[in-house]
């Protein structure tokens, strides 16, 4: 008999094991794949949340799971630039990273914060490594633009945003031999450009990236909503590719949804089988998603 768990009754803990049989299918589904999470926002400021994220990501690895981490850092950064006084540029609404600012954003991803995921899963018993896109030379990225309507003339503009980039090349080498040691990737979506220069990435567009190398059966990204919403405002469980492009097309999918859905577009493009967005601020949300019947999300497919 197992004596640590002696305030749990009996009816909790048949409840307990009626919840490991059930997740029991879905754990053999998963078994051996490659699964990519995109852990970010508000999610990551609640300590609570934190621990909650780092045991899942655990225990789809003790389930046979090969998950792969990539997270974000925006408030992170934000509040790094505040106190080093730093003042952001911003042109057609969009942040400008210029040299000064991608030196933090290197600072904080690849540093701090990746160490805190790290640690915090290493903590549940697991063995992670911290990388970003630097490391083997894992991604390559290039400079990316985008273009605005100046307010003034209302003529669209192309605007620089500095050392802001896009994933043009992943190698999976060095993704490949951790898998095999049993070693957990958290990566910071900072990568080098061919040109030397360092980039700052997308969260979102780098995992696409990173899923789509790996032919990742699920890319997961937990943003701070249940999922894509319907004109009512209740959640869509299924989307075809198709159909999220009408829902755009109609304005149903709108704002900050846009680029999450097309990168799903982009990471499906790539090879991953399907791409679910979920609300990270529930507890064990990946969890729910993967190994519960209803899932927790909205789930775009082919």
């Amino acid at each position: 008999m197992d004596t640590t768990a002696t305030n749990v009754t009996a009816e909790e803990a048949q409840d307990q094991a009626r919840l490991l049989a059930q997740a029991l299918p879905y754990m053999q589904r998963y078994e051996d794949k490659t699964i990519v999470v995109k852990y970010g926002g508000h999610a990551m400021g609640d300590a609570t949340l934190g621990q909650a994220f780092a045991r899942d990501v655990a225990l789809l690895k003790q389930s046979g799971v090969n998950p792969v981490v990539v997270h974000g850092g925006g408030p992170q950064i934000a509040d790094m630039l505040k106190r080093m006084g730093i003042v952001s540029e911003f042109k057609g609404g969009l942040r400008v990273t210029d040299r000064a600012t991608v030196e933090i954003v290197e600072m904080v991803l690849a540093g701090s914060i990746n160490k805190e995921i790290v640690a915090l899963i290493n903590k549940e018993g697991e063995w992670a490594i911290g990388l970003c896109g630097k490391d083997g030379n894992m991604v390559f990225a290039e400079k990316v633009t985008r273009t605005a309507i100046d307010p003034d003339s209302n003529i669209e503009q192309v605007v620089d945003l500095g050392f802001v980039g896009e994933p043009v090349e992943v190698d999976r080498t060095l993704l490949d031999l951790l898998a095999h040691s049993e070693m957990i990737p958290v990566i910071a979506p900072v990568a080098p450009g061919r040109d030397g220069e360092t980039y700052n990435i997308n969260a979102d567009t780098f995992s696409g990236a990173i899923a789509g190398a790996l032919e990742a059966t699920r890319l997961l990204l937990l943003t701070d909503v249940p999922g894509v919403l319907d004109a009512s405002g209740a959640l869509i469980e299924t989307l075809t590719v198709a159909e999220a492009r009408a829902l755009i097309a109609d304005g149903t999918i709108h704002g900050g949804m846009i680029p999450k859905v097309e990168t799903c577009f982009s990471a499906i493009e790539r090879g991953v089988e399907s791409v679910v967005i979920l609300n990270g601020t529930t507890p064990h949300a990946v969890l729910l998603e993967l190994f519960t019947e209803h899932g927790a999300g909205t789930m775009i497919t082919p």
